[in-house]
């Protein structure tokens, strides 16, 4: 509990910004899904025979997963919180539809009738008898569309759209860190709770007072979504910088951020924690960056689907440069020092016991072994699948992890091997062992900066200001950096502010 506390008060601010957020996001979305789906399930009670396969399509949007309908959405809106409020209103979709075209059905035949009797038409009777009969109703459905919405947001911070989805997603970085996980998952479920108890009280008025009830409820949203517009002077950033899930990119992209703004009159956005490879990749294709920091490797062999002509770095950075180049119309910028390449690990005591040197030496035991990969790993060339034929391994059981969830698996013994990276801090507090490479597998991952060279021709200053770090950071100062990140808990940017400042790439005041 004294850890949790602790945790929380380290993280007081980013704790209170990613609430308010996870808000936002839920209500605007709640409302646009209210907006659609109520005049619709209400239209639909006049038109019977559509109503059905309207409904089942909206049912059929519901069982789409989540990580699907946000991939499946960057490439046309890119990346933050456009893409993440279209999926959750996909989401909130069917309670409201279903309850607001069920509420008017069941109104009592007699009472619509009456109403027709009174000379009242079809307009008339819904506004004056059917609506405020079926309001409790609609209301329901708007509660658990709420529910819904306010559950599935914590995933939109896999996309930059911010919310306590970003605590959790910490949390599993760090390595499973339960503190930072709970900080982030208890007041989502609090959070729902409290608005299912709202809009509970609203579903009570609404006996009552009908239409009224759900008017004034709609309006207390807005409002709240629309305030931080209202009183914010905030002004978009002149360039943003994203960066994958970890501590080594949220260092980088803070040191770039330092440098422009050090050297230029440009503002800088941070996009941290982006997710994989290719969700980052999509951002920077469609324009939701502008520059993110990338490995030489993961170019070659992931965005143009290539193998490494070499293993000096030198020549895996021009291979890679000239084809982001001719295939992207990309500018990648020079190299640091440091070589984050994929290695495959394991704990000192398995290695002794079976004398593992290099990983070759996993065919005698490849029965008897369980590897704990991430998705990407195993999905990879210049991974699993390269073991594989290059190898010649058929390992019995692999199974695919969240990066942040491999350490634990390996220490817990519940996976034997790991995809690592050689500058990954828990490669130091762990003190695993590194197989050897001797086939060259993994071709040299020096990261620098991938930006379309649009932005360059705009801002032609950016590649003498980034290219600063070029040739610097070595890979022991990158494990340094991200230890002190992953297990000494400081914020990147502070991390990145120390280390320009002792190499004198930026100026104190």
């Amino acid at each position: 509990m004294n850890d949790f506390i602790t945790v929380f008060q380290n993280r007081q601010d980013m704790f209170w910004e990613t609430i308010w957020e996870h808000l936002q996001i839920s209500l605007l979305s709640l409302i646009i899904a209210i907006v659609i789906a109520v005049p619709l399930g209400l239209a639909l009670t006049r038109y019977p025979k559509i109503a059905e396969p309207i409904i089942g399509i909206s049912a059929v949007m519901q069982t789409i997963p989540s990580l699907a309908v946000l991939a499946f959405l960057i490439p046309f809106f890119g990346i933050g919180t456009l893409p993440a409020i279209i999926a959750l209103t996909a989401y909130g979709l069917l309670p409201i539809l279903q309850n607001s075209y069920t509420g008017i059905k069941e109104v009592d035949p007699a009472l619509k009738e009456a109403a027709t009797g009174m000379g009242m038409n079809s307009f008339k009777r819904l506004t004056k008898v059917e609506l405020p009969i079926a309001m409790p109703v609609i209301m329901a459905g708007i509660r658990t569309s709420m529910v819904l919405i306010v559950g599935t947001t914590t995933l939109a911070a896999l996309i930059g759209a911010g919310g306590l989805g970003e605590l959790i997603l910490l949390g599993l970085d760090r390595g499973a860190d339960v503190n930072l996980i709970l900080l982030g998952a208890i007041p989502a479920a609090l959070l729902a709770i409290i608005l299912d108890f709202i809009l509970r009280g609203f579903e009570r008025i609404s006996r009552r007072a009908g239409f009224k009830a759900f008017l004034s409820m709609l309006i207390i949203a807005v409002l709240i979504v629309v305030s931080p517009f209202i009183f914010s002077n905030s002004k978009q950033a002149d360039l943003v910088i994203g960066g994958k899930q970890g501590a080594e990119p949220a260092i980088l992209i803070n040191m770039y951020k330092l440098l422009i703004e050090q050297d230029t009159d440009l503002t800088v956005e941070l996009e941290a924690g982006l997710g994989k490879t290719s969700l980052v990749f999509d951002a920077l294709k469609e324009g939701s960056i502008d520059i993110f920091p990338e490995f030489t490797g993961t170019a070659i062999v992931t965005h143009l689907g290539d193998q490494a002509n070499s293993n000096e770095a030198n020549q895996v950075y021009e291979q890679a440069k000239k084809g982001m180049n001719e295939q992207y119309d990309m500018a990648y910028l020079e190299p640091m020092k440091f070589n984050n390449t994929y290695a495959v690990a394991t704990t000192k005591q398995l290695a002794e016991q079976y004398s593992l040197k290099n990983i070759s030496d996993l065919k005698q035991i490849e029965d008897n072994i369980t590897a704990g990969f991430t998705l990407e790993f195993k999905d990879r060339y210049d991974g699993y699948v390269g073991m594989q034929d290059k190898y010649n391994l058929n390992i019995n059981d692999v199974r695919t992890m969240d990066p942040g969830l491999r350490q634990d698996a390996l220490t817990t013994g519940d996976v034997d091997i790991i995809d690592a990276y050689a500058t990954d801090s828990y490669m130091i507090e762990l003190d695993l062992v590194t197989l050897e490479d001797p086939k060259n597998l993994f071709p040299p991952y020096q990261g620098a900066p991938l930006m379309k060279n649009e932005t360059l021709d705009k801002h032609p200053e950016l590649e003498t200001i980034l290219n600063k770090l070029a040739g610097k950071i070595t890979d022991e100062q990158m494990r340094k950096m991200n230890y002190q990140v992953d297990y000494e808990d400081k914020s990147p940017e502070e991390v990145a502010k120390q280390f320009l400042e002792e190499h004198d790439l930026i100026v104190t005041e």
